[in-house]
């Protein structure tokens, strides 16, 4: 019995302590929902004070709230209880008008920071100029009928060589600007033209270089740089044969005009002097040929003359001499003369040669019923009216 008794007194004071856990927590539930009541009271108390103010005490807040709510029409003013809503409302209109009318944004200034620029090291300002194209140093012309060219270019940079129009090969300057072009294979003889092309912003030479290999020979061969003011010789022929400076024909025109035609290395100058006066100068074109004409005046038939054609270099000193001598014939008082184009011949300079004008180039062109004054061909007769050039 004793046994049993003990066991039901441990049932019951279990269940006490879990009755007494269960009434501590109801207790603090209740504890919070009346702080959460209170804080209503409060808050709505405080609100209140906008609306209308309450001369009433703390304590009696709550019933004071009550009654507001019971009967509204104890509240003062109608809209005027509302005062602080409404002023915060036109408040805000106020703001939104000004913002969408009146308000202009100011242009938002960005302020970028300089960029430090690099300034090249590889070549100073002065040297920049002397290379803000490509130039030539040498051309020369090898024995073996190679060309070489050395120029000058950027530093460390490419530059190209192009010769009668095609690039050939590119070379690498070297830290001084220098360059070298030395090809594999020889030049078979003819005319070539070599230009130079900077490969940074494909800047061109303004210089040319003009190179006849002869078939003679690289002694008899010709190299020139091509300039605005002139031409300068790189290499002049060292040995002239027959053949290098020939005198074809000459006419003396009733006009008191001669003209002298012949072939001589191309690009040079060839002169002309009768009884050793000087009467002018003619270049000899890409096709070894030249043309020159004069004003003599009226030679005597039967006395005899000296014609000397003479060959110059880039330099002006002269590299070979034709001299002919000849007795003035009786004029036979035909008024044309007749005349066959070589190849590089133009109606421009056959004028200037017979015509003594190069515009008179159209009377050439209508005697001999050519249309188009730009087209002639090699071997072509031509019939040139002297005594036209007197009239004009």
């Amino acid at each position: 019995m004793s046994k049993n008794n003990k066991s039901n007194n441990n049932i019951g004071k279990t269940k006490r302590s879990t009755d007494d856990l269960i009434d501590s927590a109801i207790a603090q539930q209740n504890d919070w929902m009346e702080n959460r009541r209170n804080f209503a009271r409060r808050f709505l108390k405080t609100l209140n004070i906008f609306a209308r103010p309450n001369p009433k005490k703390e304590d009696n807040g709550a019933e004071n709230v009550a009654s507001d709510v019971q009967h509204p029409e104890r509240r003062g003013g109608g809209l005027a209880s509302y005062w602080f809503p409404i002023l915060c409302a036109i408040i805000v209109i106020l703001i939104a008008v000004w913002v969408a009318f009146f308000h202009r944004p100011t242009d938002k200034v960005i302020v970028v920071p300089p960029v430090a620029t690099t300034e090249p090291t590889t070549i100073d300002v002065e040297t920049f100029d002397t290379v803000a194209v490509p130039t030539f140093d040498i051309v020369r012309i090898e024995p073996d009928g190679k060309v070489i060219v050395a120029g000058r270019w950027m530093a460390n940079d490419a530059v190209s060589v192009v010769v009668n129009g095609e690039i050939v090969a590119t070379e690498r300057t070297n830290r001084n600007g220098e360059f070298v072009y030395s090809p594999v294979k020889q030049f078979t003889p003819g005319n070539y033209t070599i230009s130079l092309i900077g490969i940074t912003n494909n800047v061109k030479s303004n210089e040319n270089v003009f190179v006849y290999i002869s078939p003679r020979g690289y002694q008899n061969s010709v190299s020139l740089l091509m300039t605005d003011d002139g031409s300068t010789l790189l290499q002049a022929p060292t040995m002239l044969v027959d053949g290098d400076l020939v005198v074809t024909k000459i006419d003396y025109l009733d006009t008191g005009r001669i003209v002298i035609t012949g072939d001589a290395l191309p690009r040079l100058r060839v002169s002309l002097s009768l009884d050793d006066k000087y009467l002018g100068f003619a270049r000899v074109s890409d096709y070894k040929h030249f043309g020159l004409g004069a004003d003599v005046g009226n030679l005597v038939p039967g006395r005899e003359y000296k014609l000397t054609v003479r060959l110059h270099d880039g330099d002006g000193r002269a590299i070979a001499e034709v001299a002919h001598e000849f007795v003035m014939p009786e004029m036979t008082g035909d008024d044309d003369t007749y005349y066959t184009v070589r190849r590089g011949d133009c109606l421009w300079v056959i004028a200037r040669n017979f015509l003594r004008r190069g515009v008179l180039f159209s009377i050439i062109a209508d005697k001999n019923n050519i249309e188009n004054p730009n087209l002639i061909f090699p071997d072509q007769n031509l019939q040139i009216p002297v005594s036209a050039g007197e009239h004009v």
